[in-house]
Formats: structure tokens, sequence, C-alpha cells
């Protein structure tokens, strides 16, 4: 194997050197170049000149410690979380919301440019929020001991080290009252944190699930079978207005996925209804939900409309997870197929057109790269595909297929620019046009963004 080339650096671990910052990276680091050396600075913002201690030298970059802001953004303010400096959950409560937006479009325009080659798309303003805190629905707090008590809370950044929290200024109001609730339960009642190190202790993670009529449900992730002591949590979330149902999630093994596969209800429900837009939803602990209700609406009703549906129209909906796009669909299409590979989620995904009183939806599970291919091969040729893949983009299998099979109409959902930006490339390397695309901000206060995109076959 060949040895990695080291670039030769203007500078030394321990140097200082003062540096303007012109862009945010992954995870809302700064990024800057000092003498043709990218230099990546967590902390410092676009625009910033800021005076850094060099700490890590990479193959073909920097890391550097921000020590003093020389000139700072227009944009910077002041985090309102006191535990912004700690916590991973959240990396740009220093940008005020407008400069958030904006990295973002720029984000998604860059991705375009430099991955997809795409000079002349205009990509729009960010569909924010109006208010960009108390959006979530959903939190997993971590258990651990922390100076000898037992503590939940979120990880810090790029490490298991937990930061004990009391609120969470993302989250849903219910939430933090919950959480207040869980850990004086933990506390009277000696429950025991799990330990990675030692995977000893009972309670891995607490997952609280709220929806928008201020209803929540709790499930304790535990590293034992039972857990009789959560009886007496049931009582006392009961008390709080809004409680649901409470479940155990039986997880232990040694691995960093937060679920296990055992379920068991302690009490109340064992599901939460969440609404959008006209659909009801039916949440059990471990469905795949978008965590932003309010943002889900707008970034569902822009997929709808790039559709351009009449009613007459076969859709095919690739990754649909528990139907959510597939439903909104359904009510302007005359039938839409939904593949999914999580058995459980094709289920929620039934369980939910039948409550909903959909007939015109079904769902298959299955690898969409597969299952679609087929379903063309078997002439069923639809008007539209959707696309709305995990982080790692859609598989080029299916690419191919829907290229291929000139499909004339297709949506791509995405939540990772880059592999979105690469995607378009090979699509409309095989015969069609990037017509728009409009990012959606679903997650405030932190790098993540959404992106629609609309694509048609050139004839």
């Amino acid at each position: 194997m060949a040895k990695k080339k080291f670039q030769a650096f203007p500078f030394q671990v321990g140097q200082r050197i003062d540096l303007p910052i012109h862009a945010l990276g992954e995870g809302g680091v700064g990024i800057g170049r000092f003498e043709g050396a990218a230099v990546f600075v967590p902390g410092a913002l676009p625009g910033e000149t800021v005076r850094v201690r060099i700490r890590y030298l990479a193959s073909r970059y920097a890391q550097a410690e921000l020590e003093k802001i020389l000139q700072p953004s227009p944009q910077r303010i002041e985090p309102p979380c006191p535990y912004d400096a700690r916590c991973g959950g959240c990396q740009l409560q220093h940008l005020s919301y407008e400069g958030q937006l904006e990295v973002k479009r720029r984000q998604v325009a860059d991705c375009l440019e430099r991955i997809g080659g795409f000079e002349n798309i205009a990509v729009p303003p960010v569909m924010g929020m109006e208010e960009p805190w108390q959006y979530r629905n959903k939190a997993a707090f971590p258990a651990a001991t922390r100076g000898g008590e037992a503590a939940l809370g979120f990880y810090a950044t790029g490490s298991h080290d937990l930061v004990p929290v009391d609120a969470c200024m993302i989250q849903q109001p219910p939430c933090n009252a919950v959480l207040s609730a869980v850990k004086a339960w933990m506390r009277e009642r000696n429950i025991t944190p799990y330990d990675e190190k030692t995977r000893q202790g009972r309670l891995r993670h607490v997952l609280i699930r709220t929806n928008r009529r201020g209803e929540f449900m709790v499930t304790l992730v535990i590293n034992c079978q039972r857990l009789p002591e959560a009886a007496a949590l049931g009582e006392q979330l009961r008390g709080l207005e809004g409680f649901v149902g409470l479940a155990l999630n039986v997880n232990r093994e040694a691995t960093n996925a937060i679920l296990g596969r055992e379920i068991i209800s302690v009490c109340g429900a064992p599901t939460l209804a969440e609404q959008l837009d006209e659909l009801t939803f039916s949440l059990s602990p471990a469905s795949f939900f978008q965590v932003n209700p309010l943002q889900t609406e707008q970034l569902y009703q822009t997929a709808l409309s790039f559709a351009g549906l009449k009613g007459d129209e076969l859709v095919f909906d690739a990754y649909c997870g528990i139907g959510s796009i597939s439903l909104f669909l359904a009510r302007r299409a005359r039938e839409v197929i939904g593949v999914e590979i999580v058995r459980a989620a094709v289920e929620d995904a039934r369980d939910n057109a039948r409550s909903n009183g959909i007939r015109n939806a079904s769902f298959i599970c299955a690898k969409a790269e597969e299952e679609i291919p087929r379903l063309l091969q078997d002439n069923r040729r639809p008007d539209v595909v959707v696309v709305d893949p995990p982080r790692k983009g859609c598989d080029a299998a299916l690419l191919q297929a829907i290229s291929q099979a000139r499909i004339p109409r297709l949506v791509y959902v995405s939540c990772n620019p880059s592999t979105l930006a690469r995607d378009l490339k090979l699509l409309c390397g095989q015969g069609y046009t990037l017509q728009k695309v409009q990012p959606v901000d679903l997650f405030p206060q932190t790098m993540h963004v959404e992106t629609v995109a609309s694509l048609q076959l050139e004839l």
C-alpha cells in the first residue's frame, strides 16, 4: 500500500496564526486558508478573521483551536443554550437564523456546482421556520454516571463523553418536563446507567417522542430483560399532562445502535399519533419519522408540487419508510407503490394507509434497487418516480433502471447535498434535465439541510 503524501505546511503544531474564514464545512467547522493550506477551525464563521492555535496536521489539512475573534461576522450572536459549547447536538447557535439559512443555501449550491457540474441552476432561498426553536418531536438521551450521580444528556462532539443537560431548547415543550421526571425517578430508585466499557448498568437511553398536541411517549432502553421499577415511573408520568405511554426496549448487545428488537409495553398506549397536513401517523418507539413536523409538511408539499400530479398517474416511491410521502402523493395520483427494505416500516406504512382510508397506495418490502427494476420488467411503468434515500444517496442500479426505462418525471428528496449532486450528475448524463431545486430547513441550529430536486426526461 502506498504511503500517504503529507503536504508541507507553512506552520507547525502549537503555532498561532491569524486566519480569514471563508466557508463552513461539515459539522459547522470554519474553513480558512493560510498561504494555500486549508485550516479547519470549530466555532469560526465565514467573513471572520480569527487567531488560532494549530492543533493537528493531517495529510491535506490542519486543525486549529479558536483563541480570539479579531474581526467578528455581523451574523455572529451569543448562543442562547447554556450547553452549546459542550453539547454536540447543535452546530450553528452562534450564527443568526438568517445567516444559517444562507449558509445552507450556499452549501447546496456549492455541491451542485463542485460535485455535479451544474453551473446554471439557481438555488432559491431555503424554506425556513418562523420560530426555529422547540421544533423536534423526538430525543434520545444517553444515560451515564457523572460525578457519582446518574445523568441524562447528549454526547459531546465527536465522542461518547456525556454532557448532562436539564433541558434542550430545540425539543418540543413536553420533553423537558418528562426529562426532569425521569432523572428524578432514576435517582430515587437507584437506576444504574449503562457503562460502555464494562457493559454493566441497567439503563442505556431514554427516548422521548412528542407531538403537536402536547402528548408524549417514553421508551426506556435497558441492558436487562426486565425493569420492575418502570411501573413506578409510569405512575409518575401519568401525572404529567399529555402522557400517552411508557415502554421498555431491550438492548443487551455491545453496539452503538440505540434500539434492540424487543419492545415491552409498561403502561398506556403502544403508539403515539402525529399529524401531517390532513394525515395521521401512528408511531411506535422504533418508527422512523421526520423530527420536525411543521417543516416536513413544507418538504412534502414541495415534493408533491414538483411531481406535477393530475390524478391519473402511477407513482413509484423508493425508500418510502413508513409511507409518509407515499400517502401525500396518493391523494393526488391514481396509484402509488412504495418500496422499503425495513419490514417494520412497511407494516407501519400499510397500517397508516388503512387508518387514513387510503386504498390506492400499496407497499413492498424489498431493496429499491432490486424491486423497482423488477416492477419495470413487469410492465409497471410509472409516470413519476420519487426517491427519498438515506445520506449515502441512491444505489446506482436504481438510477440506471429509472433512466433506461425513460420515466418522464423524477423527484429527488435528499438529506445530503453531496450525494444529491453526485446522483443528479449521473441522471443528467443519461437523458434527464435538472429543472429546479428547493432547500428546506428541517433542522435549525444544525448544518443539516433537506433538498427537493425536479428532473424531466429530455424528449
